[in-house]
């Protein structure tokens, strides 16, 4: 068997186990209670904020330039169906609430190219970042250890962890909890 025949096959293990976990996320996450807040790892939010990640044109972007906002992370992939069904409804909620010190940040598991491509087909008001290795690993340490997609969360200014949703969140719950953020 050739090396590349090996990659390919790998690769396809690993998108394979992703649309895996994806697809559990989404039968679990009507079933996962709201109050029930997954543990962070010790300096998860620092590292967040310490990280640096490429967008979708390789150009690194210092998530450091958003500390002191409300934010809202979420960690999608473009293979995704959920991850792409909510994003239009995050496009909404960021130029709602940018007046208001909320900023949104999708961070892809998937390559720069994918990203690219599917940003170019579908744009969002929003820094769409590409994680990789090291966007798994944050998922992981913020909370997402089941690694599955989409995952999404809140970041008070302070850095409080607010909220956190494996699986799909509705534009409707996210924009109350934006609006209650707003009055604190």
């Amino acid at each position: 068997m050739t090396k590349s025949k090996i990659i390919l096959i790998g690769f396809a293990l690993v998108v394979t186990a992703l649309v895996g976990g994806a697809y559990t996320a989404l039968l679990l996450s009507d079933r996962t209670p709201q109050s029930a807040q997954p543990a962070l790892a010790e300096g998860a939010v620092a590292r967040l904020y310490a990280s640096t990640l490429n967008d979708a044109n390789d150009k690194p972007t210092a998530l450091a330039q958003w500390k002191g906002k409300t934010l809202v992370i979420n960690f999608w992939a473009p293979w995704c169906p959920p991850c792409r069904e909510e994003m239009p409804a995050f496009s909404r909620l960021q130029t709602k609430h940018a007046a208001n010190g909320v900023q949104f940040v999708g961070i892809a598991l998937d390559s720069v190219d994918n990203v690219r491509n599917f940003s170019q087909e579908h744009p969002a008001t929003y820094p769409l970042l590409v994680g990789g290795e090291a966007g798994s690993e944050l998922a992981s340490q913020l909370g997402n250890s089941q690694l599955a997609l989409p995952y999404t969360l809140i970041l008070a200014p302070n850095g409080d962890l607010r909220f956190t949703r494996l699986g799909r969140v509705s534009e409707q719950e996210l924009d109350t909890l934006l609006q209650q953020d707003a009055v604190r």
